[in-house]
This record gives structure tokens, sequence and C-alpha cells, in this order.
């Protein structure tokens, strides 16, 4: 079996495919990625700091730092071993500023599982560094990249029915007030469209057909075929604005959207996924310019929006 110890890896850091190019200049993301794995960490590093709350949702969380305020949050394949990246990160942050205790760099991880192939390889501390020194402002890859790079969605009626997915991100500016969503997809649940018709996810191998999961419980239940839906299901999700906004508005912000993504991810939040959002303010526009409400209000479509911009593979 392939693993880190026993492998030369190449990181690797720049890739073809489709851009969402964004005006949001106080933060920069990263890509790196393992190819022999695959697998992948995507990083957002906010130079100045920024405010974070963290709501994390259903039975398999998988997470560090946890801190509310922070230079970079780091989402990474590789189950727990992939936690190590964020390690990575900090330690390239902390090393450029001399380790001065005065400007100590303080960095969240979470993680997605993405060990459904013939090894071991995960997203580790020199990855973690490759993916700082990748950064760049308003670009972020869209597709089966970074964190997203083996994720896939809609197994919850088994492995084989699955699809492949990936991150997303949308961006939308109202007056002075920015707003950006990145998401990366790895569900037990399908994706739904506006329309609540499954466009991602428990696909029929034989007849191409996906089926709601309402649907496919009501016939599995009364022909006696339920099956239990695998583990190792994570749904990562980090917004971003650059409204001020107090402790409270910001964790309510963040309870607001990650409730909304129920829309569009379903079923979302079970014992199966390990959904975590991080809720981020870059406090550059004075707090009131949006109520927190309404934030969430277009924040939440723009998560939508966010999902079902991951192109198929």
């Amino acid at each position: 079996m392939l693993t880190n110890r026993n492998t030369q890896l190449v990181p690797q850091t720049t890739f073809p495919g489709r851009t969402l190019t964004f005006d949001f200049p106080a933060f920069q993301i990263g890509v790196a990625e393992y190819a022999e794995g695959p697998t992948g960490c995507t990083v957002f590093l906010f130079p100045n700091g920024a405010s974070t709350s963290i709501d994390k949702r259903g039975g398999a969380i998988g997470i560090t730092g946890e801190y509310e305020w922070n230079h970079a949050i780091v989402l990474a394949g590789g189950s727990m071993f992939g936690l190590e990246a964020a390690a990575g990160v900090a330690s390239e942050l902390n090393h450029r500023n001399d380790f001065d205790l005065q400007k100590f760099a303080l960095v969240t991880g979470a993680i997605i599982w993405d060990f459904a192939r013939p090894n071991r390889i995960y997203p580790d501390l020199a990855l973690g560094q490759t993916a700082v020194s990748a950064a760049q402002p308003g670009v972020f890859l869209l597709g089966a990249r970074g964190a997203g790079r083996s994720a896939g969605c809609g197994a919850i009626f088994g492995r084989e029915r699955s699809e492949r997915t990936g991150q997303g991100a949308a961006f939308r500016q109202v007056g002075p007030i920015k707003i950006a969503a990145f998401i990366v997809v790895n569900a037990v649940g399908v994706i739904l469209d506006r329309q609540g018709r499954v466009v991602r996810g428990n696909r029929d191998p034989e007849t191409g057909e996906r089926r709601h999961p309402v649907e496919e419980y009501e016939r599995r239940l009364a022909s006696g075929q339920l099956t239990r839906p695998p583990g190792g299901n994570t749904t990562l999700t980090v917004i971003v604005t650059n409204q001020k906004l107090a402790k409270r508005g910001r964790e309510q912000w963040g309870k607001q959207v990650h409730s909304s993504l129920s829309r569009a991810i379903y079923p979302f939040q079970t014992t199966h996924d390990g959904d975590t959002l991080f809720a981020i303010s870059t406090d550059e526009v004075d707090d009131g310019a949006l109520e927190v409400a309404a934030l969430g209000v277009i924040t939440g479509e723009l998560v939508w929006d966010a999902i079902l911009s991951i192109p198929e593979p």
C-alpha cells in the first residue's frame, strides 16, 4: 500500500479547468495536490487576520484549531491524517514571521474522508506549506481540485451510486458589502437544483436514473431492500464577508447559512457526515450595513450557487 512515507510525492499547484475570479483582496487562496492520491488541500489566507465563527453539525466532525481569530482556514482530504496540512500552513506562516510571538499566526483546519482508493496518501505538512506558497487573491479553482480532488456525493444507498463532485464557489457584492462562498461537497446526500431535482448523486449504475432519497427510501421500504449508508462523508463550507460582525451576529449568520444548505444537499448533517461551516469577517465595513438575517438570506443563495457551480467531471 502506498503511503506518504514510502512514496516520493510531488506537490502540484497549477491546474487546468474552470475558475471563479472575484474582487476580494483581503484574502488569498492556495491549492496544492498529490496526484499520487489523488488528494489535496485548499487554503484560505487572511494576512491581517479575520474574525471566525464555526458551526459544526453531523456525527463525524474532523477539525483542528477552532480559533475565533484566524490567519488561515485549511480544508483538506485525507480524513484525520489530513489535519497535518493545517500544521504545515501554521509552520509556514510562522516561519515567515520568524516565529515572533507578537505576530503568531493562528490556523484552523477541517477535513473530508477521501480514502475510497487503494492507497493512504494524504495532505501532509509539506503539502500545506506548498499551498501557502501558491496562494493568490481573487481566483478559486472549481471542480475536482484541492480538498475536493477525490470528493463525491449521493452514496446514501451505496458507493456504487455516488458521483464525483469537488469544490465550488460564488461571489456577490451588495453596495460596499462583499460576500464570498466556498464549498467542498463530499456528502452522503444528493445535490438538488432549485426545482428540487436530483442533479448529482444516487445514480443508478445500470439506467443512469437519479432518484430523490425520499422516493428511493419509499421504494426500498416496500421491497425490504434498505441499506446502511457508508461512513466517511462531509461538506465543508467557508463564507466570507467584509462586513464587521459582532460575535453573536457572526455566529447566527453561520447557523442560518449552514441550515440553508439542506435545501441543496439532501439529506444533510446526518450521523454519517462531518459538516462544518466557517463564517468569517474581515471587518472592513462598519457593522450594520446589512442586517444579519438579510446577510444570511443572500449568503444562503450564494452557497447554493457555489454547490451548483461544481462542474461535471
